[in-house]
């Protein structure tokens, strides 16, 4: 069986514009389909008639990521010259999504007679904000006029709110008839001799007050095989490939290839290989921090572009100021953008706004990361000044209290109450299911910041720096200690979810920890009895690792961060099990991740997915609301294979480590063109009995490929 997710829509997009409508190819205003770029709603209606009446239909789908398409028919309709039946004429609705929309109507009479009707499109727009249309909560504030140019044949729609602007174009390009408009809609006066077919072009243009979006002149056809295609073609051909013995995971792969190429935000002043991930569709088509920074991370085995585009932006974003409506201080980096009229007018603070509390060390993480993997110098040099920022808002500002370890409070009256990447307003709780307030100091903080202190301890190593990078693993011990003094929980055999108010450990069992394991913080000794607390039944669905015991009284399988199965957490929890030795562990996470993702339509990992216990005649349940698709979802897959094969890169020095570990359900697999400090290399994987056997071939470049296991961080005494 195959899972959709969601309710039933037809979703394409390109870069920030994307268009959703039903499964008739309408868009319903009460819902959140429609036409929308820079957050903005630019369509909010779309119906099609035959002579007043609703067309049915046979099939739809999208066909790529960027294109749909629509088969309908005429119901039982009557007009002067008689009764027509059902079927007699088909309609197909080509849509191909660029910049802006092209829609190709073609209508086509396969009755035996001629036949006189009117096609009738109902257009409307209500340019809301995204986050209005998501609560359906629309407030009317400017001015909306539409103008109909018969000579152009184009139907221009403006809004306008103070110096806040938008403009929907919809022109009819090479249409046999001349249409007409009124009531709302375009109306065609179609007639059609037996076997003719009627053939029109429908572009829709968006602009506001910088931009003209334009779509491509191509046809539907020229589209899916040679135009927007080689965009996402040049992608794949530079990223790394796969091939191995199980068919599934080898089109899970190459679905999430495309999903990434398919996320990728174009309309940055960047190079021709360098991009910044949206974060999903159709909620999440902007810059984030946490979600972009760790889609680069999740990327590394796969293509460097991500990574080089969002430390560029972010950097260009770093907070310099206090600001408490954005919850931004010096140094800081962003949690999200916005560019709709809600942000412009600073109805809400994502302008951008700052209330993440683990950006500025993700960002350091990821810094060294591409260092590692690029070999690129000159990248330290470059954002020495916003490194040294972000280190400086760890502890000072990450660090509020002064108690030696991160923690967050909200000041925005608009704001996130919790700001890891469990974000939801419920996400932490206590082991009786009561929230916890604020200041929390979540583990995986203390983690994160404990890799950003060694990594950059590297970093500054190479800038000449070595007095600073003295002090910074200085900092990184004291943290690592405090952290396990006050977290490790004994009788759990396990750290603590968060210190509360009164930085007393919150003994809630939940995901979090694991990415300690990922971080390194977590000692040696300790490490095992994590990893199997991780794997107990409470925690272990058998699709996945949850976000919180099913034990706790808050859990609910169905929620969005209280027992749902997240893959991108499971990537990470994963990779930790690996940086400490736990291969086995790891790849039963991958296993259990993929085998959830042999279920959903297109091998398509949602964001998240139910927490349900996995038995005989189950499957996975999705959550309702889950982008699909979704970036850091789709990338998980590049974190659990690079976990199995023990992928770490040393790029200034020239070398590639792995350290492979295949079971059984997995007997081999290739990776081809695996870029590494501009040389390319190609690797392959297979079981002998219990051992995994490698052999790596270098195809251009100078790189070393060596096999050598993943440590926790050691700091010098």
């Amino acid at each position: 069986m195959r899972i959709n997710v969601g309710p039933p829509n037809l979703t394409i997009n390109h870069g920030r514009t994307f268009m959703v409508s039903d499964l008739w190819g309408n868009i319903h205003p009460e819902t959140s389909q429609g036409i929308f770029s820079d957050d903005t709603r630019f369509l909010s209606y779309y119906a099609c008639y035959i002579n007043g009446k609703t067309w049915i239909r046979l099939t739809s789908t999208t066909t790529s990521y960027y294109a749909a398409r629509i088969y309908l028919i005429n119901p039982v309709f009557t007009t002067d010259d008689g009764l027509y039946a059902q079927g007699t004429l088909s309609l197909i609705i080509s849509r191909v999504a660029s910049e802006g929309i092209r829609e190709e109507l073609q209508i086509t009479n396969y009755g035996q007679k001629k036949v006189h009707f009117n096609l009738e499109i109902a257009l409307r727009s209500d340019f809301a904000d995204i986050f209005e249309v998501e609560s359906q909560n629309i407030v009317r504030r400017g001015r909306i006029e539409t103008r109909w140019d018969k000579e152009q044949s184009e139907l221009v729609t403006t809004y306008s709110n103070d110096d806040f602007f938008r403009c929907l174009s919809y022109r009819l390009a090479n249409c046999p008839v001349q249409p007409h408009y009124g009531n709302g809609r375009m109306i065609f006066e179609i007639t059609l001799e037996p076997g003719a077919t009627w053939n029109t072009c429908c572009v829709y243009t968006l602009a506001d007050n910088e931009y003209v979006r334009r779509p491509v002149d191509l046809s539907y056809q020229q589209a899916i095989e040679t135009g927007l295609d080689k965009v996402q073609q040049q992608w794949q051909d530079n990223v790394t490939n796969i091939s191995s013995a199980d068919e599934d995971i080898n089109r899970l792969y190459r679905q999430s290839i495309e999903d990434l190429g398919a996320l990728r935000l174009y309309d940055y002043k960047f190079s021709g290989d360098t991009w910044i991930p949206a974060a999903g569709v159709p909620k999440f088509v902007t810059l984030f921090g946490r979600d972009s920074l760790i889609i680069s991370l999740q990327n590394m085995i796969v293509h460097p572009g991500f990574v080089r585009g969002t430390l560029q932006k972010l950097a260009e974003f770093q907070a310099q100021v206090h600001n408490d409506w954005r919850d931004a201080q010096p140094g800081k980096i962003l949690h999200e953008i916005r560019m709709g009229e809600l942000a412009y007018f600073n109805k809400i603070p994502h302008s951008p706004y700052y209330g993440a509390a683990d950006t500025a060390s993700l960002f350091l993480i990821a810094l060294h990361e591409a260092w590692r993997w690029l070999g690129d110098e000159s990248l330290l040099r470059d954002y020495r000044d916003v490194a040294r920022r972000c280190l400086e808002w760890i502890e000072r500002y990450g660090d509020f209290d002064g108690d030696g370890l991160q923690e967050y409070q909200m000041r925005s009256s608009d704001g996130l109450e919790n700001q890891s990447w469990k974000d939801s307003g419920d996400a932490i709780a206590y082991p009786d299911g009561s929230q916890v307030d604020a200041p929390k100091a979540l583990c995986e903080l203390q983690g994160y910041a404990f890799d950003a202190y060694m990594r950059m301890a590297e970093v500054f190593t190479v800038l000449g720096e070595s007095n600073y990078a003295s002090e910074l693993r200085h900092q990184a011990a004291k943290l690592q200690a405090k952290f396990e003094a006050q977290f490790w929980c004994e009788d759990l055999g396990f750290y603590a979810l968060t210190l509360d108010p009164d930085q007393q450990p919150v003994r809630t069992v939940a995901s979090n920890p694991g990415h300690c394991l990922w971080s390194g913080i977590i000692s040696p000794e300790r490490a095992k009895r994590v990893v199997q607390r991780l794997m107990q039944p409470d925690m272990w669905s058998g699709w996945g690792i949850r976000t919180i015991s099913s034990q706790n009284p808050a859990y609910n399988p169905f929620s969005y961060h209280l027992g749902s199965v997240w893959p991108h957490d499971n990537g990470m929890i994963a990779m930790g099990f690996k940086r400490y030795g736990f291969a086995q562990e790891a790849a039963q996470v991958a296993e259990g991740i993929f085998d959830a993702a042999r279920y959903f339509a297109s091998y398509r990992l949602p964001e998240l997915y139910a927490g349900i216990e996995r038995q005989p005649g189950t499957f996975p349940v999705p959550y309702l609301e889950a982008n699909v698709p979704q970036a850091w979802a789709a990338a998980s897959v590049f974190h659990l294979l690079q976990a199995m094969l023990g992928l770490q890169a040393d790029a200034p020095n020239g070398l590639l480590y792995v350290d492979p570990y295949l079971p059984e359900w997995l007997p081999h697999i290739t990776l081809r063109q695996l870029e590494i400090n501009h040389a390319l290399v190609d690797i392959q994987f297979w079981r002998e009995g219990e051992t995994t056997r490698w052999d790596a071939v270098v195809i251009q470049g100078n790189i070393q490929v060596k096999q050598q296991a993943w440590q926790p961080w050691r700091i010098p005494q």
